[in-house]
């Protein structure tokens, strides 16, 4: 699971259109890789190995900022838990 840091102000909501999970990240631009299913793009390649693609599947739904991070954070808790709100 992928939240934002405490006191986070400003964050992208996020949606793949891949798998089609949504997350929050702050990073804030158009498209980004997914963090559930794009991968990271791995630089350390041997020579004769072929530069690996990144797949930005994620597409930015909304910019939030304030109060709204922190609670955009608090409903993706309590929908990835399946409303078990006692650990947050």
């Amino acid at each position: 699971m992928f939240y934002v840091p405490d006191g986070t102000i400003r964050a992208g909501f996020y949606e793949c259109s891949e798998c089609q999970n949504r997350f929050l990240d702050i990073r804030i631009a158009p498209k980004v890789v997914c963090p559930y299913c794009g991968e990271d793009v791995d630089m350390e390649i041997g020579p004769d190995d072929e530069i690996p693609e990144s797949c930005e599947s994620a597409v930015l739904l909304e910019v939030l900022e304030g109060e709204d991070v922190e609670k955009y954070d608090t409903l993706l808790s309590l929908a990835v838990t399946g409303g078990d709100y006692t650990w947050i």
